[in-house]
């Protein structure tokens, strides 16, 4: 049986597609036997659905320079 820190590493690979088959299947077992872990995968997997349908946008990398200099020149 993983420990419950091993779990939250594995369950935010799953949210992220990097866990691989196994992990998937230990971290299955593990949620079975503990609550606390079952429910912060549901509040991960929750929070992982809410940032993807946020539609959030970002600035580029030529952007985030042009910010980045024009702030140390007002220092």
């Amino acid at each position: 049986m993983k420990s419950c820190k091993d779990v939250e590493i594995i369950c935010t690979k799953v949210q992220y597609k990097e866990a691989s088959f196994l992990e998937k299947i230990k971290i299955k077992l593990h949620l079975l036997f503990c609550r606390t872990c079952k429910s912060f995968s549901k509040k991960n997997t929750e929070l992982t659905s809410l940032c993807s349908k946020a539609n959030i946008k970002t600035l580029c990398i030529e952007e985030k320079e042009k910010m980045k200099t024009e702030l140390k020149s007002r220092i």
